[in-house]
């Protein structure tokens, strides 16, 4: 390749060198004031040798460029999102900032049967509308404007299924009510064991019946199963986890083509060992085991699962890391909603649960894409329930107002897929 180049060299701009002694020729050179010497045509005919040389130069130019691509610039692709072993496309989502959008919100929750109550705060008194008009705008690229209609005749005869904990059930009713907004018999649309939205129950189906589309719904904070204490186990262990056992409900989400995970909020030493909770691998007590790692072991369990499980010719899985929450105080305890997104981050932009989860995913068989949302909702301390939930008497900084941020996590999910498709 060098000496082809080398060779066009020569043979392109070696016999130019008589061909511009004889367009110089038809000037005289004359010295001003300095070491620069410029040309002053005398003839038409000089003029015209000129135009030619350059048309030529920019001609072998052209071909040059054409003939060895490899000596044109290099372009920068730093945006790129990380490709945790699966095809996303070039869009890095998850770098960017809230912008103002006096389209938004996407739907009124009010008219969303789907909504849960404790969610919808206007309903629930809150006064400020400001927090439902913010967009998400990556650096490098551009999300879709939202088209319900247009979603729902891309996702005919689809199954949708979201696995987590009550943020995932967020997210999985704020789809729903974006959704709807295509829908125009909207009795069409159904809980499929005509059960209410509660926090308690396991499952939950709703079926777009125009679409022939289900989103359904199991909860499952741990994604692994709790079980009892063991025979003979210390009076403060009240029940376990069985970390290297995924959920007894597993097999019912197999048969979906996208499969979207969370869990992160549970683990905690309040929700775990607080409660008496510890971890259980095999017949062993892990009493000293940190949240940390069982953590991580239950990422294992549940990959491994997937690895051996799931056919990845036909879904698509997602895992939405951990969702930023606005506590503040010396016990975090303390919930103040703002008025305004936070200009800062605080540090929320990081955790140890989101770590975890791009850690254990970059390692997996089966193509994973991690919807990294956590740097996203940590300036958004204005958009929480606080105390316009259901019972006000509780705030609330970890869950999110409908229409809001879990609208934006839906808006990134379904650009992703449909970039694929």
């Amino acid at each position: 390749m060098i000496e082809m180049v080398d060779s066009f060299n020569h043979l392109s701009f070696g016999h130019l060198r008589p061909f511009v002694k004889r367009v110089l020729s038809f000037g005289k050179g004359v010295v001003i004031k300095g070491h620069c010497k410029f040309w002053i045509f005398q003839s038409f005919n000089g003029v015209v040798a000129v135009v030619s040389l350059l048309s030529f130069l920019l001609a072998m130019a052209y071909v040059y460029v054409i003939l060895f691509p490899r000596f044109q610039p290099v372009i920068d692709k730093t945006y790129e999102t990380p490709h945790f072993n699966s095809s996303v496309s070039e869009c890095n989502y998850f770098e960017g900032n809230w912008i103002q959008d006096e389209s938004y919100p996407l739907y009124d929750a009010s008219q969303c049967p789907f909504a849960e109550n404790g969610f919808n705060c206007l309903a629930n008194g809150r006064r400020d509308r400001g927090y439902t008009k913010w967009r998400w705008k990556p650096k490098n690229c551009e999300i879709p404007r939202f088209n319900a209609r247009e979603i729902l005749e891309k996702m005919r005869g689809k199954r949708i299924v979201f696995v987590g904990d009550s943020l995932s059930r967020t997210q999985w009713e704020s789809l729903i009510c974006m959704l709807m907004t295509g829908v125009e018999d909207k009795r069409s649309v159904y809980e499929i064991n005509g059960n209410k939205i509660t926090k308690q129950i396991r499952f939950l189906g709703v079926r777009f019946s125009s679409f022939d589309l289900r989103i359904d719904f199991y909860r499952s904070v741990f994604l692994v199963q709790p079980g009892p204490a063991p025979r003979r186990a210390p009076k403060r262990v009240k029940s376990t986890l069985k970390i290297d056992k995924l959920d007894d409900i597993r097999n019912e989400w197999i048969d979906s083509d996208i499969l979207i995970f969370n869990s992160g909020h549970w683990w905690t030493p309040s929700k775990l060992f607080e409660m008496g909770c510890y971890f259980l691998v095999g017949r062993s007590l892990k009493i000293g085991m940190p949240i940390t790692a069982a953590f991580e072991r239950a990422l294992h369990t549940w990959a491994s699962w997937l690895n051996t499980t799931i056919n990845a010719n036909r879904t698509s899985v997602f895992f939405r890391t951990f969702e930023s929450s606005h506590w503040s105080g010396r016990n975090r305890l303390s919930c103040k909603v703002t008025r305004q997104p936070s200009s800062r981050t605080g540090g929320r932009d990081r955790s140890p649960i989101s770590d975890t989860i791009i850690k254990v995913v970059k390692a997996m068989a089966v193509p994973v894409t991690v919807l990294h949302v956590t740097p996203m909702g940590a300036f958004r301390s204005d958009a929480h329930v606080g105390t316009w939930s259901d019972n006000p008497s509780v705030p609330d900084c970890s869950h999110w107002c409908l229409p809001g941020v879990p609208d934006m996590w839906n808006e990134i999910l379904l650009s992703n897929m449909l970039s694929r498709n």
